[in-house]
């Protein structure tokens, strides 16, 4: 548990003294940048949080936390707002939902009417790159605000390099000897503006020509972060000539869709065709999909802690940038000659 480790934890494995390692997780401009990154990542690697109690929210009145969302019902922002609704309650604060929707009116009416208005004492903005007029509204509030995987503004953000990770996907295949390597974006919905989709199509063109590979238009198809999409894309795929011999699916909710249509026209991976997917879902590891793993659950516990420093008045780290990893499984394999 985060409670559990000290400020003198953190101190003691940075290799400075107790007073150095306060200052530095406060973002005091006193301690030197390489002293303040060194403590921040000892805190981040110990799990350590600012020991918090209520006098310690000078600025509190509603005890409730405002968070900002696309979408309510996928898995991705489902398992951050569990986890970062457990770091809240600890410390006795609620979490508010607002939704704003796929549609251009909603999202105006919400960034015009700001229900979130003395409803809460900060905000969280997932994943929703905001337009300036939108980031100015929010400033009027006057109340911290964080966010995850997109940075807005100088707000303290956690995220992952969606370019690098999504590199390590594309690397894995064209190192099996794959070079006809399709795409299933989650560009379908561009109006929300997500940058994770399009840093990770950006790697995927980037990752090809660095080696060698002209990309092949034909060989990419949008999806919408969904299984059903993922499904329609692979279909879409698998009636094209000639046909590629591996798929990056940008999220793997988009692979498990792709799978299924794989199997119902026969084809069998990877032995057929290489797939690999994004994100580590929990259902990745049973259907036995290659991917990059993310941590979700981590994202969730510091986006939570961010808040907490902010409304303490401890706020220190600013931009947290997590690292991914490659799982390698069965629906992955070296391309057999023809």
């Amino acid at each position: 548990m985060a409670d559990e480790v000290s400020l003198k934890d953190v101190a003691d494995t940075a290799g400075v003294s107790l007073a150095t390692a306060s200052r530095a997780l406060r973002g005091l401009s006193t301690v030197a940048p390489a002293t303040r990154q060194r403590v921040e990542l000892a805190a981040r690697r110990l799990g350590y949080v600012a020991s918090f109690n209520a006098s310690s929210f000078a600025s509190r009145k509603t005890n409730s936390i405002g968070f900002i969302v696309p979408y309510v019902d996928r898995w991705f922002f489902s398992k951050v707002i569990v986890n970062a609704e457990q770091e809240l309650r600890r410390y006795g604060l609620d979490l508010v939902l607002y939704s704003v929707g796929l549609e251009e009116e909603q999202r105006r009416r919400f960034f015009t009417e700001l229900p979130v208005r003395r409803r809460v004492d900060a905000l969280a903005v997932l994943c929703l790159p905001l337009r300036e007029s939108e980031i100015a509204a929010l400033e009027l509030l006057r109340i911290p605000v964080a966010t995850l995987g997109t940075r807005v503004g100088d707000h303290p953000c956690v995220r992952i390099d969606d370019h690098a990770a999504a590199t390590t996907a594309v690397r894995h295949l064209i190192n099996l000897g794959h070079r006809d390597i399709a795409i299933i974006t989650g560009q379908a919905n561009v109006d929300l503006g997500f940058t994770s989709s399009g840093d990770r199509v950006n790697a995927y063109q980037d990752t090809l020509l660095a080696a060698g590979i002209e990309p092949d238009p034909r060989w990419r198809v949008d999806g919408d972060f969904t299984a059903a999409s993922g499904d329609h894309a692979m279909s879409q795929l698998l009636s094209r000539s000639p046909l590629p011999t591996a798929v990056f699916a940008a999220s793997d909710e988009m692979a498990f869709g792709a799978l299924g249509s794989l199997r119902r026209h026969g084809m069998r991976v990877p032995e057929d065709l290489s797939l690999i997917g994004f994100d580590d879902h929990e259902l990745a590891e049973p259907l036995e999909l290659t991917t990059v793993s993310q941590p979700v659950p981590e994202q969730g516990r510091l986006l939570g802690r961010l808040l907490l420093e902010q409304l303490s008045g401890t706020a220190g780290q600013h931009d947290i940038v997590l690292p991914t990893h490659l799982a390698v499984r069965r629906s992955t394999a070296r391309r057999l000659p023809s």
